[in-house]
């Protein structure tokens, strides 16, 4: 099969398999322009079709960011409304997701990396502050809420996609942190201070840049 035939056969065998045993989606969607946007209302539909709100995300989803600010509404109105969680890993300034229109919206947005020096590219580090960089770097951000929400996305972005508790300093939150010295947040995200400390479920995985084993 061609064309929208073979679109529709695909998604219909993955979202087949998630209502038959009562799992979740995960779809990379690189397709761009109108043939994008037929994967994205066709993941909709059925989102929507099998009950699956909640439980479906998306990454990348290049044909997002190409969408005019009226056609951009209207497709995260229904992914809102269908709690269809949105990633991306903002590499470059055309194909990086429109993450505050989105989240007006009450979409899901993750920021990752994609690959960790693996046979897909040797850039992927897996540094989340690296990342919010990378964010802001290509966002062309300039003002101090701006390199904050870099940051949030960074650090909550993901967690808010797989339904896990924000790692902060709250009662209660996960014992994940890291200590830098910096000023603010803001200068964090554009200085990238090495980690003097990495506590990773309340035990220290690294100190003074240096993993410990």
């Amino acid at each position: 099969m061609t064309g929208a035939h073979a679109l529709d056969e695909q998604l219909d065998t993955v979202f087949g398999i998630a209502d038959r045993h009562g799992v979740g989606v995960d779809i990379h969607l690189h397709d761009r322009g109108e043939k994008g946007m037929q994967a994205m209302r066709g993941i909709v539909e059925r989102t929507r079709a099998l009950s699956l709100a909640g439980k479906v995300t998306v990454s990348h989803v290049f044909c997002l960011p190409g969408l005019t600010d009226r056609e951009l509404g209207m497709i995260a109105t229904d992914l809102g409304e269908q709690d269809i969680a949105l990633t991306t890993v903002a590499p470059s300034d055309s194909l990086v997701l429109p993450i505050a229109r989105l989240r007006e919206h009450g979409v899901r947005v993750g920021l990752g990396s994609d690959g960790v020096r693996d046979s897909w590219s040797p850039f992927g580090d897996a540094d989340m502050m690296h990342r919010a960089h990378i964010l802001g770097w290509v966002t062309d951000v300039r003002l101090d809420d701006e390199l904050n929400e870099c940051y949030r996305v960074a650090t909550h972005g993901g967690a808010d996609v797989m339904g896990l508790a924000h790692a902060d300093f709250r009662p209660g939150a996960p014992a994940d942190f890291v200590l830098v010295r910096g000023e603010c947040l803001p200068q964090v995200v554009v200085d990238m201070p090495r980690r003097d400390m990495v506590v990773h479920g309340g035990v220290v995985v690294a100190l003074d840049g240096e993993f410990l084993a």
